[in-house]
């Protein structure tokens, strides 16, 4: 049975020009070597396999080459490799010092590679200095290391760094089909392209994945068997779930949903793909993006079709939505509701429910009174708001005659059917139907209409706003004439004793948030004007949205239509309250402030 050589030794460069993805890096020490300008101290830094070993040994045998070499010659006596990981005492140390002073056998120079670098303790850091700083002039030294911040200042200021960059996933895939083409594999490019996303740029991680792949599919390497083998969900799925979810076809994402899940798929790792989904699809929208989607010719043809089905809004907010769901997954107690959760509002945003719209010049009417032969352009509303025709004027009648008109009108359907099914009490006045001096019913409506259809209109829209603004003029036109409203002086203790009744009230219905917001501070009196003051911006909106109810009872107890309220914001004041969890926590802390040393102790979060 022959021996089996990984990919990774097999197809290791040998020289510079053959290094994948760190052409700055192999140009400027190929430059350094040819105009002798190359350090004596030299630091490879960057991620797990991208090269910085292999550049060592490139450079170390290209630096004794002088042409006259035999082929195929190493240099290996010139050559001396040490891991820090386990010499990193100060007598390993020692060891190499006493061996830069002898000069090399053949070629020129000596080359000290000393890998994972940063372990070497910091006593063996300080033993290294002044060999580092003035070596022998056959002694080069090239250090390497994946965490460069844990190397001392003083190692740092003696060598020339270089950074190692992430190899991109195009390079890697290039050098995946050199190598499948080498081995005489049928790959696809779809495949190698899943290969190298999976490798996060390190390359020595692809060819490694590459060869555990073809032990599993053999000689032919597809999309299916690679995504099988590595357990990789396939984009087709995120294609998928985001034609349902344009189609807001919720029932069918749920099933998707659950079919990935049974598969073995984290929840996790799906919406992190969703977002990332949703990113690629952003991105080939604009052809100046177009070229940061790293995918296959294949697939990007199918990302620029789905790109054209959506919109930018919706793709901006998907990715926002499943970006929230994945800084929530680790603390949820119900990891797939969350998702299903996240997933029902994807399916949401396009969705164009049964809606009624309003024109601008539509307005909140009261309804109707049974006058249905009369024109409404020549009617008059009375002050209770319903609506009675202009020719008929209010009469006097007896008792016996009202009792007449409620027995005859008992009889009668009520034509609205809308309004039939309504419970309003309704107050009723006798008017005289002119030609005839017959008395006649009219039902006039109270103003209770027009408020109860100011409590449907929901105020998070700009057009709600509006027709709260409607209702609003429509209630001050239905309030009676204002001259013969009250205006009796009062004092500033029965005002107190009005406030604490309505306060009384708010408790009982269960309004405890503005119930905090009327008692935070001491409302003051002056004239007819009750001044309040409060923190900040959130808690006079809310105040505001309950003016018109605490108004009209202040009003009708303390008999004075004039009383006004004037709220104003001070946020320059004290902050007695604390809303978030953070003022929370901050108003804690200074009160214990061992509280800050727990939350350190056990790393919780706020």
């Amino acid at each position: 049975m022959e021996h089996f050589i990984v990919s990774a030794r097999k197809y290791r460069p040998a020289v510079f020009k053959d290094v994948v993805g760190q052409q700055a890096i192999t140009n400027t020490l190929e430059n350094a070597i040819e105009n002798n300008h190359l350090a004596q101290a030299l630091l490879f830094t960057g991620p797990r396999g991208v090269g910085k070993t292999t550049c060592a040994r490139i450079l170390a045998k290209k630096i004794n080459s002088d042409g006259t070499e035999k082929e195929g010659e190493d240099f290996a006596f010139n050559i001396f490799e040490l891991d820090a990981a386990s010499n990193n005492s100060v007598d390993d140390i020692r060891n190499l010092i006493d061996q830069v002073r002898i000069p090399p056998q053949v070629g020129k120079y000596k080359v000290y590679i000393i890998d994972e670098v940063h372990m070497l303790s910091a006593s063996a850091f300080n033993a290294f200095l002044k060999t580092l700083e003035e070596p022998p002039k056959h002694a080069i030294f090239i250090l390497a290391t994946t965490e460069k911040h844990k190397i001392i200042p003083t190692i740092l200021s003696r060598c020339q760094i270089f950074d190692f960059r992430r190899i991109g996933v195009r390079d890697i895939k290039e050098h995946l089909a050199d190598v499948a083409k080498a081995e005489n594999i049928d790959a696809e490019d779809d495949a190698l392209h899943i290969i190298a996303q999976k490798a996060d740029g390190a390359l020595r991680d692809a060819l490694s994945i590459f060869d555990r792949v073809v032990s599993f599919a053999g000689k032919n390497l597809t999309r299916d068997a690679v995504t099988e083998n590595l357990n990789v969900l396939d984009y087709t799925w995120y294609f998928q779930i985001t034609d349902l979810l344009l189609e807001n076809n919720i029932p069918q994402v749920l099933i998707t949903y659950n079919d990935i899940l049974s598969k073995g798929f984290d929840g996790h790792h799906f919406i992190m793909g969703l977002a990332s989904h949703f990113r690629d699809l952003l991105v080939c929208k604009n052809q100046e993006t177009i070229t940061l989607l790293e995918v296959g010719e294949q697939v990007k043809t199918m990302y620029f079709e789905q790109s054209q089905k959506t919109t930018t809004q919706f793709l901006i907010e998907g990715i926002d939505i499943a970006n929230t769901c994945d800084l929530k997954y680790k603390n949820s107690q119900n990891q797939r509701l969350l998702v299903e959760l996240c997933l029902l509002q994807l399916a949401s945003l396009t969705f164009q429910g049964e809606k009624k719209k309003f024109t601008s010049g539509e307005r909140f009417v009261i309804p109707p009174s049974h006058f249905k032969n009369e024109k409404l352009a020549s009617d008059k509303i009375t002050s209770a708001g319903s609506i009675v025709p202009k020719a008929y004027k209010k009469v006097e009648v007896s008792n016996d005659a009202v009792e007449n008109l409620k027995d005859a009108d008992s009889h009668e359907k009520v034509s609205d059917e809308n309004y039939a099914s309504e419970n309003i009490t309704s107050e009723e006045k006798i008017y005289e139907k002119p030609d005839s001096g017959e008395p006649q019913k009219v039902i006039e409506r109270p103003q209770i209409l027009a408020e109860r259809n100011a409590k449907k209109v929901s105020a998070l829209s700009l057009k709600s706003i509006q027709k709260k603004q409607e209702i609003k003029q429509e209630l001050f036109a239905n309030q009676p004439d204002a001259e013969n409203l009250p205006v009796n002086d009062f004092s500033e203790e029965e005002m107190q004793a009005a406030w604490t009744e309505y306060t009384a009230n708010v408790e009982s219905d269960g309004k405890y948030n503005l119930l905090s917001h009327l008692t935070m501070g001491i409302p003051k009196l002056e004239g007819a004007i009750i001044h309040l003051e409060f923190p900040n911006q959130t808690i006079k909106t809310e105040v505001e949205r309950a003016k018109f109810e605490l108004l009209g009872f202040l009003r009708e107890k303390l008999q004075n239509y004039e009383i006004d309220l004037d709220i104003t914001v001070n946020e320059t004041s004290e902050k007695r309250y604390a809303y978030t969890t953070r003022e929370k926590f901050e108003k804690m802390k200074e009160k214990n402030p061992l509280i800050e040393k727990l939350r350190r102790e056990f790393d919780l979060d706020i």
